[in-house]
């Protein structure tokens, strides 16, 4: 499944919780990552997020789409990571 994860967390916490998701998704802007990845991935993932983050004060959204045919992506001003191998 393509994956889109968007992230709000701490000051304290961000260095850690992009250089997990690194290890995973590819980073495309700020707090925000894709990439391709299986059901087991993504359980990895978000166990692995909920031993960096703190969820009284942070947010994690994961956007799944199980078919990428379906999205249309759009950008608009400087791309800052290279997204055209994945949707």
């Amino acid at each position: 499944m393509f994956l889109l994860v968007v992230y709000d967390v701490k000051e304290k916490r961000v260095t850690k919780v992009h250089e997990f998701l690194k290890t995973y998704l590819t980073w495309i802007q700020n707090s925000v990552f894709q990439g391709n990845v299986t059901n087991a991935q993504l359980e990895l993932i978000k166990s692995g997020l909920r031993n960096i983050i703190d969820p009284d004060y942070d947010a994690i959204y994961f956007f799944k789409v199980r078919n990428p045919h379906h999205v249309q992506k759009e950008i608009m001003g400087v791309e800052l990571g290279d997204t055209s191998f994945i949707v």
